[in-house]
């Protein structure tokens, strides 16, 4: 059976190396956090003004300056700044926090097009930032996408520090 990583990589096309070679430079350091907060705003700006109902439908339940908050929040966290979303919200464990969307691979296409936007839209980030951005947000929406057709199976996804220990009685 592939493992989620394996089905993002294959579903992607950008392959685990270049997903995360986003760790080999500290990204946070590099932007800064007001670049974050542009890019983020600039993408649920995208998000929320979408011409497809059926996307916009899928952000309906949330308020725009909170997604803007957790995105930006969870990006300068996982790009090497201080944890910000983990000290407000607690782990960020992606798939239990998207289960409620329907995270499908139309909605993941739709989502990358906003991002590659937004990103290509904010002139702080240099291309080569970008690309490393890009692929791990392309990954990681794949990933996400694994995720949920594993939500629909009705199986659930394990946390990857739970692998070895037994169930308890």
């Amino acid at each position: 059976m592939q493992s989620l990583q394996e089905k993002a990589a294959q579903w992607s096309g950008v392959d685990q190396e270049d997903a995360f070679a986003i760790d080999g430079t500290n990204l946070f350091e590099k932007l800064g956090l007001p670049t974050f907060v542009n890019l983020s705003t600039n993408f649920y700006t995208r998000v929320y003004d979408d011409e497809e109902e059926w996307f916009r439908s899928i952000f309906a339940n949330s308020k725009k300056e909170e997604a803007i908050q957790n995105q930006y929040e969870f990006f300068v966290q996982r790009m090497g700044g201080p944890p910000l979303y983990s000290q407000r919200k607690g782990h960020p464990a992606l798939i239990g926090r998207h289960r409620p969307f329907p995270v499908t691979r139309q909605a993941a296409e739709r989502w990358l097009h906003h991002m590659q936007q937004a990103l290509d839209s904010v002139a702080e980030i240099d291309d080569d930032s970008k690309t490393k951005m890009m692929n791990f947000f392309r990954h990681t929406a794949f990933f996400l996408v694994a995720g949920d057709e594993l939500k629909n199976q009705n199986q659930q996804v394990p946390c990857k520090h739970a692998a070895s220990k037994p169930a308890a009685a």
